[in-house]
């Protein structure tokens, strides 16, 4: 089309590409127009469409929201309903659990705080607790505690405000304002002599969860086992994320996302105050919104295109933290937020924190996660497979590999109640070189059968390699674990 042409009806010369076509041929089909007005079908189709993209990006911006919805909801179904009740996986966490990538390395005390409810809320945190963190409603870091918080694993007390919190701060206390009503306390205790019996016996002697108001007799705290328990944290999948989402915003503050969030959130009819009840064609706009949505973040998840992702360039091990940033800023902000980074950590992941992000060696935690194989195949679990750790695994503390599913991306349920190995748990075989080879496969293998980790014929799986307390050899790359080889060709 030549850059200035004289339509009829025009006086002067106008630019051909601020024209619109009586024709328009598009990916959704032809759009048709009489002198730049839209006809009836063509509005039709071009507001189904916009809500379904609506639909579409409003799954994919707030899976942090709807998943730490699932934790609360998973939560209140082990009993936590009230500040003083913390759940704790005192045998560790089994693959019984549907629990985002949940670890079997550490002892987890979950809570949730309600800010609204109780008001400022005091958490007591022994000495010798491992990483903790508070996320707000919305998956954000609000504080850590523990060893990589500001009581570096000395214990101490913190005071959780609600947003806007103007009554008197009494002193002693850590300080944190949280923008949300419903808060996730997530806290870990770490092994001694590959048993949780120590960790578990710390928290129950010296976790205190209590509101501000009744520091002078708080209630006796209660800790149901999470252990061997079957529960869900995960948030749906289909139409019902969006009623998990609209729970989410009429009971928190307006405040707690931006204008812009609540705007897109409004369009497809999740607003605070007014029932979320779409018509028969917005809810079957919505149902295809969510599939078409989560197998989008299958996507990025399982087979990413972001090159942030890969942490070795010979490798397939990828990073869950793209960026090294846990609120995903590029360029330090310079390039805005990464939204598909942020997808693909919560759609795997729970426990947003920069210790996870960070470079803090000998304090924090790292992460490597690897669901193809040396070809670059998927995970086949009625394959055999060796992973090789080469000696001097870079982890003050320890490290593990757990195996997950990748339809729960919970840990895999096999005959063992653990699909992982751990460096103090079990007893590892290693090579003359101090290295460590594991294998995973249906059968128990001939030899090396602690080495090994069992997978079902028919389902594929994924791992993560944990690093508690990782070293500089990580962080410089001259420690590298080998790929995920196939043994039977």
């Amino acid at each position: 089309m030549p850059e200035n042409v004289k339509p009829a009806g025009y006086n002067t010369p106008v630019p051909a590409k601020i024209l619109t076509p009586d024709r328009v041929e598009t990916r959704i089909g032809d759009l048709e127009f009489t002198d730049g007005f839209p006809t009836p079908a063509t509005s039709a189709r071009l507001f189904d469409h916009l809500d379904f993209l609506r639909g579409v990006e409003a799954f994919l911006s707030c899976v942090p929201a709807a998943s730490l919805e699932a934790m609360r909801e998973g939560m209140e179904a082990m009993g936590v309903v009230a500040c003083h009740q913390i759940a704790m996986a005192d045998r560790l966490l089994d693959s019984v659990p549907l629990f985002l990538t949940g670890n079997t390395d550490t002892v987890y005390a979950s809570g949730i705080i309600d800010l609204e409810r109780d008001g400022p809320t005091v958490v007591e945190i022994p000495p010798g607790c491992g990483p903790g963190t508070l996320n707000d409603a919305w998956f954000r870091f609000v504080v850590d505690m523990g060893r990589p918080g500001p009581d570096r694993g000395q214990g101490g007390r913190y005071l959780i405000l609600p947003a806007g919190y103007e009554g008197e701060v009494p002193d002693g206390y850590f300080v944190a304002e949280s923008p949300s009503r419903i808060n996730w306390l997530i806290l870990r205790g770490m092994l001694v002599d590959g048993h949780p019996d120590a960790a578990d016996q710390l928290f129950r002697d010296g976790l205190r969860v209590y509101p501000l108001a009744e520091a002078d007799d708080p209630p006796a705290m209660e800790f149901p086992s999470l252990s061997e328990r079957s529960f869900n944290t995960i948030h749906a999948n289909d139409f019902s994320f969006y009623e998990e989402l609209d729970r989410v915003i009429q009971r928190e503050p307006v405040g707690v996302i931006d204008p812009e969030t609540r705007g897109l959130l409004a369009s497809i009819g999740i607003r605070k105050g007014t029932p979320f009840a779409p018509d028969e064609r917005m809810r079957g706009l919505l149902t295809e919104a969510a599939a078409v949505a989560n197998a989008t973040a299958r996507a990025i998840a399982f087979d990413t295109r972001d090159p942030g992702a890969p942490i070795f360039p010979d490798r397939h091990w990828k990073t869950g933290f793209i960026g090294n940033d846990f609120q995903w800023l590029s360029d330090a902000g310079v390039g805005g937020r990464n939204l598909d980074a942020r997808t693909m950590f919560f759609y795997l992941a729970t426990v947003n924190t920069p210790a996870m992000a960070l470079r803090m060696p000998g304090v924090g935690s790292q992460y490597a996660i690897a669901d193809h194989d040396s070809g670059g195949a998927f995970l086949d679990g009625g394959r055999r497979y060796s992973l090789t750790l080469p000696a001097d695994v870079p982890a003050n503390d320890f490290w593990s590999i757990v195996v997950y599913d990748p339809q729960t991306r919970s840990e895999l349920q096999t005959g063992q109640a653990f699909p992982s190995r751990n460096s103090v748990r079990d007893h590892l075989a290693t090579g003359a070189d101090g290295s460590v080879t594991l294998s995973f496969g249906p059968t128990e293998p001939a030899e090396g059968a602690g080495n090994w980790i069992q997978t079902v014929p028919g389902k594929n799986w994924f791992v993560i390699l944990r690093l508690y307390g990782p070293l500089e050899s990580w962080f410089e790359k001259t420690w590298v674990p080998g790929d995920i080889e196939p043994l039977d060709g």
